[in-house]
């Protein structure tokens, strides 16, 4: 950009059309890389742990979240640095596959990227980091293989699944009624399980809320919950024994698919008009009728005259139900989605015990509760509380224990909490260090540093010396061969976890260290960055 002056003296601006490239290449564009992700990895350490602080988000509409939950304050945040953003689809990828330690994993992955910093100062190739790294992950999860513990559930014995999953809880806002949380996730994840196949689909479980009430009031459904209520206020609030019919397709006359255009020129043609179009609401409720149904649930709208109609002929009805409320409803009540009136049969109803509509909180707000389903694989977990935020935090929070009490479904074998893994494989990832030869050795140790950050974020914010507690308990560890002690967040005077009841998912934790490596491999292996940047 330059000024120049005309002829009469008035200044004026240059630009250039194309600006120049800015290119960052070898050493220097890694040292950017590692400083971008340890910045949103400190960000997170301090949300991690029972301990931890939580985190107020404001979007730019003004709209608040409060939470200390990993993958949501990363979504929340507005980051527009590559690398960064790295970090963000890390703890995302965590979410969307275990559901569980969103934070842990970022944590960790900022620790490997610090270490690496130091090594590359050292002169040691990106490379031969890399391989370092992957060697120790390895190491890292067979030792985990080895000081895991298998756990034994049934639908009848609850309580070590309610166990394991409390301890997902303990570091968030509704730790006060983590016991119940914890039971109603349990039980709802057993409703919809497969466990000959170990399998879960989380799809059949449904998440809602409605302020006013208590978090206590928080209650698990065997069915489904709908935020609507019935059509007409005068229809019963309770359907017993109740016969649905699920609809997609609109309660009204049909509509052509082209322009059309109808000239009304006298009162005749008007009641013509007006005489066949409520035949077509006849035809239509009579199809319904002749069926058995005596419940409507329909994805689209209806006016005020179909409305009547089924009132008339003791028909409740619910308009506007989402489309994946309406799938779920079929799952449950054992019914067919019907697109056709004409299609309407009496074996592709669906089937419930009880419809009812009730209200909830002072401002009695309705909503229509489907009870004792035919087929009882789809459950609505309804969350109360006092306010929206508190609400949504705590859908966030269900959400972690149900994946957590999938994964023991899966794989029901546990590892201990409070840091205690990561110290037990930092100390046998160190002696596997003293076997290898190569330059790999230094990687190999710097992984095994790196371990220690979670222990050590753990400390700091519990208010303990990080540097006293964990050379304490890698010598407690070493001594005793006690792979159980990890940090005394809670100060329960004891170190030993399992006497604390810390308990987490082998497979989560296994997650954590591949994820982690395998992006701070990705990052290693880009030394060349090229952005388009003014001149200076």
């Amino acid at each position: 950009m330059n000024l120049a002056f005309d002829e009469f003296g008035r200044p004026f601006l240059i630009l250039k059309e194309q600006q120049q490239l800015k290119r960052v290449k070898g050493l220097e564009a890694q040292k950017s890389h590692i400083l971008a992700a340890k910045a949103v990895a400190n960000i997170m350490k301090s949300s991690l742990g029972p301990r931890g602080m939580d985190k107020c988000l404001i979007s730019q509409d003004g709209e608040v979240t409060l939470t200390n939950d990993g993958a949501t304050i990363l979504q929340e945040m507005h980051v527009e640095n590559q690398i960064a953003k790295l970090m963000v689809d890390l703890s995302k990828s965590q979410d969307e596959e275990i559901g569980d330690g969103t934070t842990g994993v970022v944590v960790l992955a900022g620790a490997l990227l610090e270490q690496t910093e130091s090594l590359l100062n050292r002169g040691i190739n990106p490379t031969r980091i890399a391989k370092g790294f992957e060697i120790a992950a390895e190491k890292a999860v067979a030792h985990l293989q080895k000081i895991s513990e298998s756990i034994e559930f049934s639908r009848e014995n609850t309580k070590p699944l309610v166990d394991i999953v409390s301890t997902s809880l303990g570091s968030k806002i509704v730790n006060r009624a983590q016991s119940k949380l914890s039971e109603i996730a349990v039980n709802a994840v057993l409703a919809v399980a497969d466990l000959e196949r170990k399998d879960v689909n989380l799809d059949l479980i449904k998440v809602t809320g409605k302020a006013g009430g208590r978090l206590e009031d928080t209650q698990l459904i065997d069915g489904i919950v709908l935020d609507k209520e019935f059509s007409h206020p005068q229809m019963p609030n309770e359907v017993k024994d109740a016969k649905i019919c699920i609809l997609n397709t609109h309660f009204e006359p049909p509509k052509l698919k082209t322009g059309h255009k109808l000239n009304i020129k006298t009162v005749e043609q008007y009641n013509t008009l007006s005489q066949q179009e409520q035949e077509y609401f006849r035809e239509m409720v009579k199809y319904v009728k002749d069926s058995g149904a005596n419940v409507v649930a329909c994805q689209w709208g209806f006016d005020d005259e179909a409305n009547h109609l089924l009132l008339a002929n003791d028909l409740n009805a619910i308009r506007w139900i989402g489309g994946v409320e309406m799938e779920l409803i079929a799952i449950a009540t054992g019914g067919r989605i019907i697109s056709r009136f004409s299609d309407i049969t009496e074996d592709k109803l669906g089937k419930a015990e009880l419809v009812k509509e009730v209200s909830l909180g002072t401002t009695k707000d309705k909503m229509i509760v489907i009870q004792g389903c035919a087929n009882s694989k789809a459950v609505t977990i309804l969350v109360r509380g006092s306010n929206k935020i508190m609400i949504e935090e705590t859908k966030r929070s269900i959400h972690d224990a149900l994946c957590v009490a999938r994964n023991l479904v899966r794989d029901n074998r546990i590892v201990y909490g409070g840091g205690s893994a990561e110290l037990s494989c930092s100390l046998a990832i160190s002696d596997v260090a003293d076997t290898i030869s190569g330059v790999e050795q230094y990687a190999v140790r710097a992984f095994a540093d790196a371990l220690d950050a979670i222990p050590i974020a753990l400390s700091d914010n519990s208010g303990l010396s990080s540097i006293e507690t964990i050379t304490s308990l890698k010598s407690r560890q070493q001594k005793e061969n006690n792979p159980r002690l990890g940090v005394d967040c809670l100060l329960k005077g004891t170190n030993d976890m399992k006497e604390q009841g810390v308990f987490e998912s082998l497979i989560s934790k296994q997650q954590q260290i591949l994820l982690a490596t395998q992006v701070v491999k990705m990052i290693l292996k880009i030394d060349d960055v090229i952005e388009q940047g003014s001149e200076e």
